[in-house]
Formats: C-alpha cells, sequence, structure tokens
C-alpha cells in the first residue's frame, strides 16, 4: 500500500515538472513584442526614474535577436 502511494506521488510530480518546462516552451515562443509587454508591466513605480531603468532593461532583455 505504500509502495503504491509512493509511487502515485512520484508520476504526479514528474507530470507537474513536465507540465512546467511546457509553459517556458510556449512563453519563450512568444516573439518579442510580448516579452516586452511582459517585462515592462512589471516596471509599475512611484518613481519615474525606476520606471525608464526598467524599461531600459526590457528593451535589452527583449530586444531583436534576444
Amino acid at each position: 500500500m505504500m509502495k503504491k502511494q509512493v509511487t502515485i506521488v512520484a508520476a504526479l510530480l514528474i507530470l507537474v515538472a513536465l507540465s512546467s518546462n511546457l509553459d517556458m516552451v510556449a512563453e519563450a515562443q512568444l516573439g518579442p513584442g510580448d516579452c516586452y509587454d511582459g517585462c515592462s508591466t512589471a516596471c509599475v513605480q512611484r518613481d519615474s526614474r525606476k520606471t525608464s531603468r526598467c524599461d531600459r532593461k526590457c528593451s535589452i532583455r527583449c530586444g531583436p535577436g534576444n
């Protein structure tokens, strides 16, 4: 009985690991426009200097060739 439970838990962990990898693959295929949009959404700051710095980092991360 215990061995069966361990097998079920191991199978569930493998399924979770595989599904998280599939999400990363789908995210990588979105393209540079979606990358920049997703990155810049996290740049909300009260300080405009920090916001522009974050935007520059996003343009480097999601720029052409990346």
